[in-house]
């Protein structure tokens, strides 16, 4: 017990500090259940998206030329993330101009859009170079922590002849559906100026273990809750030339390994526009044995009395009531909510199910 309360408050303590640019929060645009982004690559189920939410150069620095300011007939990109309450996905818009596409060449001599996300921002490395503890052999290392509790993808813009994204480490599998998809739009040649968009998501994990995904943890989702996320944009300008500028969304070069140097994201609730009020709730089944179940008011909008129906002729005026049944039985269970918008009613048909 002891060994795992000192886990839990190193994670804590970690998780307190899993973010580069103090002070500076970016924000994750909450799509409406009904509005969900469709991915491919066009960008017009994106236009309920408000433009604080946009992310652009002025927000980047190329970190190896630190003096070297964002020229937009060179380079410039624009990017949303959002995110859907009760999916554990991140949607991402990536429009980019670039004076010189590069994406001709086999290996990472492309154009890239470098990702990091660390879904519960328990902070650390995430590739077995920047280990602080040498004492594990690296191939030890790398089967056991390469991208396991955060998670880099080099995204490649675009593809030609090649998959649309590295996973960096053994876990390829989380580029791959079910856990993400892709979608681009561009009519450019190598070498060519011109447009891309890229439409994708990427399901974030807490653990993505070499072993596959039948033991992965996806990082669950919910509104307020901060997130560690970083980019940086690898753009080459000549296809004989082997630098790249590094255009990064941290002041720290090595996000791309250690997730303490990405930055903080807050998953955002609905806009006002897009609330509506809406009874809505969830339980959980407290005791089986005794048949307790704990209910809890999910209504969006503003409530100001409730009212719950259990199905087995007693009620609540309780936001979040706990009930114990008499007896196992299938349950029909109603909330009645009110609030300054009016009534909204919801019942669920026989999920409360107790034996």
């Amino acid at each position: 017990m002891k060994h795992f309360l000192l886990i839990a408050a190193v994670l804590f303590c970690s998780a307190a500090h899993a973010a580069d640019r103090p002070g500076v929060t970016f924000k994750v645009f909450q799509f409406p259940a009904d509005q969900i982004p469709r991915v491919d690559g066009n960008a017009d189920d994106w236009k309920i998206v408000p433009d604080d939410y946009a992310i652009g150069m002025d927000q980047l620095i190329d970190d190896t030329h630190p003096d070297r300011k964002p020229d937009p007939k060179d380079l410039d990109v624009k990017v949303k993330v959002g995110w859907v309450k009760g999916l554990n996905r991140l949607y991402f818009l990536y429009e980019a101009y670039d004076n010189y596409w590069d994406f001709a060449q086999p290996g990472l001599h492309n154009d890239i859009f470098e990702l990091v996300v660390d879904g519960d921002m328990s902070g650390g490395p995430l590739v077995e170079s920047l280990r602080p503890d040498k004492s594990m052999p690296e191939r030890d290392a790398h089967f056991s922590m390469h991208g396991v509790q955060a998670q880099n993808y080099h995204i490649m813009t675009p593809p030609l002849g090649k998959d649309w994204a590295l996973a960096w480490g053994c876990n390829s599998y989380v580029k791959n559906l079910p856990y993400a998809n892709a979608a681009y739009n561009y009519n450019f040649k190598p070498g060519e100026s011109g447009k891309l968009t890229l439409e994708f998501w990427i399901t974030p994990f807490d653990y993505a273990g070499c072993e596959g995904p039948q033991r992965a943890v996806e990082s669950v989702l919910r509104e307020n809750k901060l997130i560690g996320l970083c980019w940086a944009i690898l753009d080459y300008d000549n296809a004989n030339d082997q630098t790249h500028a590094f255009w990064n969304l941290s002041r720290q070069h090595t996000m791309y390994g250690n997730a303490d140097q990405l930055v903080a994201f807050r998953l955002m609730p609905l806009e006002p526009q897009f609330q509506k009020f809406e009874a809505n709730w969830s339980f959980n089944i407290v005791s089986m044995e005794r048949r307790v179940v704990a209910f809890n008011d999910e209504t969006t909008g503003k409530a100001t009395s409730w009212k719950w129906t259990f199905g087995d002729g007693t009620q609540s005026t309780e936001q979040n009531p706990v009930h114990q049944y008499a007896k196992g039985g299938d349950y029909i269970v109603v909330l009645e909510a009110e609030g300054p918008a009016g009534k909204s009613r919801r019942e669920k048909i026989w999920d409360v199910a107790l034996r």
